[in-house]
């Protein structure tokens, strides 16, 4: 599987950015799509997943109702929409794929994308 992230970019604290995932190869062996960030000198953390076919999410609690994550199957592309974005939603984005479901913990995802840096600016 491999996956190609973008849509990162530089915005203003309170402005919006659709980040995109598009995924080839093996899709078919991929359950969930899922967003990750990593900060400069922080762990990466969970932002948001999805299921591939029953359109089950799950969001961190720092991200809930600001930022949506959907798919195109048809395309085979997940989009991350971020919305009333912070300061501290400063880092790079990435994308990860995973044959369990739902799950948080990125030593549990299998396929990664190269990364997107998100810059919000106060």
């Amino acid at each position: 599987v491999q996956l190609q992230a973008s849509g990162g970019g530089l915005v203003q604290a309170g402005g919006s950015l659709r980040l995109s995932c598009a995924a080839s190869g093996r899709t078919f062996s991929s359950y969930t799509m899922g967003w990750f960030r990593q900060a400069p000198g922080k762990e990466r953390e969970f932002v948001a997943a999805i299921t591939w076919s029953g359109g089950d999410t799950r969001y961190a609690d720092s991200v809930k109702g600001r930022f949506t994550i959907s798919r195109d199957n048809v395309k085979n592309t997940v989009y991350l929409q971020m919305n009333s974005l912070k300061p501290e939603d400063t880092a790079v984005y990435y994308c990860a794929t995973t044959s369990r479901w739902l799950v948080v913990d990125f030593q549990r995802y299998d396929y990664w994308g190269q990364g997107t840096l998100v810059t919000v600016s106060s």
